[in-house]
């Protein structure tokens, strides 16, 4: 049993491992600056956006915790703490976007395209 075992450790680590030893190697491409600009403005753009969603979701659910708390100042406070780190994880969330744009643009003024 405990070979059989040993075997399937050893097949899942093969199988893991191939695509790595057997991927063609990545090149650059182009030095176009703007592409890669372009590239981590998008990834932040979606970053944003699900952690938009998340915080969307916390509200929701803390809304309804508040909602069906009954008076239980259990229940109660723990809808009320779920609301405020919502909000806070969304302050953080938007001030991040807009911290990520103004250094993009200093960058941008500072080195051009």
């Amino acid at each position: 049993m405990r070979r059989r075992k040993e075997m399937g450790i050893v097949a899942l680590i093969v199988a893991l491992g191939l695509p790595i030893v057997f991927a063609s190697p990545a090149l650059a491409a182009s030095g176009d600056v703007t592409q890669v600009e372009n590239f981590i403005r998008n990834i932040i753009k979606v970053i944003a956006g699900l952690a938009g969603l998340v915080a969307t979701g916390f509200f929701v659910a803390g809304g309804f915790m508040y909602i069906t708390s009954s008076g239980n100042p259990e229940h109660l406070d723990k809808a009320k703490r779920t609301l405020l780190w919502a909000a806070i994880g969304l302050g953080i969330t938007i001030a991040a976007f807009v911290i990520s744009n103004i250094i993009t643009d200093i960058a941008y003024g500072a080195f051009g395209k």
